[in-house]
Parts: C-alpha cells; structure tokens; sequence
C-alpha cells in the first residue's frame, strides 16, 4: 500500500480561539513534529490541508491572515487543498490527487480529533482507503454541554472508540514511526 499522511487544519487559526491551550499543545505539537519528520524522511507524501470560512470575519477567515500554517508546521506539502466543509473530501479535489498517486492508505493528523479529523477519517474509509488514525498526533480541547465538561482524553478516547475497527486503525505515533522506517 501507498501511504499519505493528511495533515487536517494545522494552522494558525486556532491561535484564535479561546479554548487554546498550550498545556494540551506542547505535548501534541511533538507527536505531529515527529511524524511530518518520519513522513518526509520516508518519502510519505505530505498533504496540507487547511480549513477557511471566508467573509466571517473570524479566525478561519482567510482575509483575517491565520489561514496559514501553525508556528513549527510551515513544512513544505506535497500538496495543499483548502476545505470549507469539516472533512478533507467534500468540496476538495483530495481524492482524485491520492488516486493519481495510487495512494491507497492515508495517516490522519491534526486538529481538531474529533471534528475535522474524524470526518476526514469516515469519509476516507468510505471513499476505500485504508485509514490509519494517529490519534496522538491528533489535537482538541475540552468541550461543555448541558452543564457538562468533558476533557480532551475522553473525547480522544470516545473517538477512538467509534472509529476502530469499522473506518480506521488507531495507531499511535511511535508505532507508525516504526512501520514507516521499516521495522514495523
């Protein structure tokens, strides 16, 4: 199989949000680093993907200047698709570029774990690739409802639940690391 690793909405725009925190961050950020490094030494192609909401003045607003790569991940993509929807498909021309490569499996990265990311991932397995979910090297935040937070780890953790084994592998980001350097 041909691998790319998808690299979903590493960008500035986030910076943004009030719900950005740097204790969350710094760990992810390293796990990500690791794998566009590994990636690029592997020859995995990399696939940028970033996410705008044009005219709404708001972080995801390409003209507001934070549709660009986060600090750290200003690496040079193999390619770069812009998304309006929450998943990397719908309105991109993603799946004819991997298929032009013959890319068959595709690594998920990125923010936010389960929104961007998850979509993209049961999109993919839908389209027929194989998906490998780096949940590690995926980001997101606590979120509130109805007077409840939950934290980061059970969202991650409820993600991973829902996409195992029917649209994904979980993998982790050492484990990933390793099969692509060849002693996986």
């Amino acid at each position: 199989m041909t691998t790319a690793l998808l690299m979903i909405d590493v960008q500035a725009s986030f910076t943004a949000r009030d719900y950005w925190d740097e204790a969350l961050v710094d760990p992810w950020a390293r796990r990500q680093r690791a794998l566009i490094d590994a990636a690029l030494s592997a020859n995995v192609p990399l696939v940028r993907i970033f996410h705008e909401q044009p005219g709404t003045a708001g972080p995801f607003d390409p003209d507001q200047g934070l549709v660009r790569p986060l600090e750290g991940f200003a690496d040079e993509a193999h390619a770069t698709f812009r998304k309006r929807a929450h998943n990397a498909f719908t309105d991109t021309s993603l799946q004819s570029w991997l298929e032009e490569r013959g890319i068959d499996r595709i690594a998920i990265s990125g923010i936010r774990t389960e929104q961007c990311c998850e979509t993209t991932t049961r999109v993919g397995a839908d389209l027929g690739f194989t998906v490998d979910f780096v949940s590690d090297a995926t980001l997101t935040f606590p979120m509130t409802r109805n007077d409840r937070t939950w934290p980061a780890d059970e969202i991650r953790a409820r993600t991973e639940l829902v996409l195992a084994d029917r649209f994904a592998r979980i993998v982790d980001t050492a484990t990933l690391i390793d099969e692509w350097q060849g002693h996986g």
